[in-house]
This record gives C-alpha cells, structure tokens and sequence, in this order.
C-alpha cells in the first residue's frame, strides 16, 4: 500500500494553526493592559486551588512567581464541551480572495480563524471540542474530545474549508441541520454558531426552533453573525452601477445601488432588531461580527461566557 503526502495541505493547515497562536498571544497581550487582565489565569492550563483540598498538585513555581496558589489541570479534568458550527455555504466566501491572512478576510476565513483561535484556548484548558461545517447537508462533523491527536484534526477540516471553495452554488439549510445536531450532541455543551444569517432572513421562525431543540437540551448558545458590514449591511458601494452576484442561488442583479441603498438598510436594520429580540427572548448570546473589526469581538464574547459556565 502507498499514500502520497499532500505537502499543500500540511502547509495550509500549519499557517492557519500559526495565525490562530497569533491572534491569541494578540489577545493575551490585550487582557494585561486591559481591565479584563484578571481572565488570565484562563488562558494557562492552571486553576485556582479551593481551601481544603489536596496540595498534592499546587505549582509551587507558579506561587513563587505570583503569590498565588493554582493547582496543575491534567487531561480527564475537562471542565467544557464545545461544539463549533460552521456555516461553509456559498455566501460566506464573500467577498472573494486570492489568499486570507490576519489582515485580509472574507466570511468563510474570518470565521474560520476565530474558530481556529478559540480551538487554541480552549485545548489549553484541556476543553473537549467538536467541529460541525454545514451548508445544505452536514459536510463535516466531530464528536467533542480534548486529545492532541484530535486537535490537529480540527485545523485540518478548518484550513480545508477555507481553501476548497465549492465549484457549485450552495445553497443553507441551518434549521434542519441544527435539529439534526441536537439530536446527536447528547452532554450539555457551548454550542458556537458563525453564519452569515442570510438564510434566516426569510425563515426565521425555522431557525430558532431549531435553537429551541438545543436550549431544551440544556446547551448554552453563541451566535456569531459573520458580515462585511461596509457592504452587507451598510450597503455602501460607489454611484456606479453594479452587477450583484447571489453566490447561493447564482441568480444575477443588475442595478444602481443609490436608488435602494435607504429600503436595504431599513430591510437589513428590521431583521437584525429581529435577530436581537429572538435571541433575547431564548437567551442565546448574538453578536454582530465585523471581519473587518478583528478578532477580539469573538474572543471577548466567548471568554465571558466561558468564565460563566467554569
């Protein structure tokens, strides 16, 4: 038997691997000049030791080092299961790139990146992950474990979703493949969401009953509404007239972007409130995610709610 090493692949998932370890030490770095900076001790593979229990696995260097006293995490002590749903649909290759780097991102890398970043904090905390792409069928999907082995697996299926753009139109279907999630993530778990939303546009009452399956298993939800917010939301673009390009569909628009730029915000602005009451309602973490405003909007978020579920 043979196998050929696919050196292109290695080489891609180590440089997402490496942006992810960047955008990290980043956000660390951020925490100590911040008034966040008590969130550290999240970051190292320590917890704080409690009056009364053994002393057996104190850090006595770590003590020396700052006056307190944290206890070594070893691998069965998993305190979360996470499970990261990613939205790999046409639209979210928008807008088109020729390569992606912390400076340059379109929806599919940007949240590919933060995933990759989070993944990177969560596998110091000896955290158990899972990794679920969609698009109209569930193309990827992983069970939530904590191992090395598995880690490296996950930046594998993530660098391939930045770099192997479908040749079709592919088109989303979240509320059925969240129901189908439900059904098989059977441990109460941080369910984290990067979509662009637009799907929901139109079929929002779906959507969240699929969100409802999963709050009814008692998992903690967090959605990340993935956009170029110049653009998709804003909808700024110059006097000329332009061609717009539905990517999941293919269907082809020709117009003058001033004659509907007032009616598009207002539509855009009713699904976002929209977007925020629904949630609200199932308390279900959203944030509106900027790719062009970097990666602390993600990380912020989720470290505060990983705090609350420690």
């Amino acid at each position: 038997m043979s196998f050929t090493i696919d050196r292109q692949q290695i080489e891609r998932y180590s440089n997402l691997e490496l942006l992810a370890k960047q955008v990290v030490e980043g956000f660390i770095t951020g925490l100590h000049k911040s008034p966040f900076h008590g969130f550290s001790v999240e970051f190292a593979e320590h917890r704080l030791y409690n009056n009364g229990e053994s002393v057996k696995h104190i850090d006595w260097k770590l003590f020396g080092r700052t006056d307190k006293l944290f206890v070594k995490r070893y691998e069965e002590e998993t305190n979360l299961r996470c499970q990261i749903i990613l939205d790999t649909s046409s639209s979210m290759f928008y807008p088109p790139l020729k390569e992606y780097s912390i400076e340059t991102q379109n929806k599919i890398s940007f949240s590919a990146i933060a995933s990759a970043a989070i993944i990177n904090i969560l596998k110091k905390q000896r955290d158990a992950i899972g990794l679920s792409c969609f698009n109209t069928q569930l193309d990827e999907h992983t069970e939530a474990k904590s191992n090395s082995a598995h880690i490296n697996y996950l930046y594998q299926i993530l660098s391939k979703q930045i770099n192997n753009r479908p040749s079709e139109n592919k088109e989303t279907n979240a509320a059925q493949i969240l129901h189908q999630l439900a059904g098989t993530l059977h441990k109460r778990s941080l369910i984290i969401l990067f979509s662009d939303m637009f799907e929901n546009m139109l079929e929002m009452d779906d959507f969240f009953d699929s969100l409802r399956h999963l709050k009814h298993n008692k998992h903690e939800i967090i959605i990340f509404h993935t956009h170029d917010k110049n653009t998709e939301l804003d909808f700024d673009f110059n006097y000329q007239p332009k061609r717009f390009v539905d990517l999941e569909t293919g269907e082809v628009i020709k117009l003058q972007p001033t004659e509907i730029k007032e009616a598009y915000q207002e539509r855009m602005g009713a699904f976002e409130n929209q977007l925020k009451l629904k949630c609200a309602q199932y308390s279900i973490d959203l944030v509106s995610a900027d790719i062009n405003e970097g990666f602390n909007q993600i990380l912020y978020p989720f470290l505060n709610k990983r705090k609350k579920l420690y």
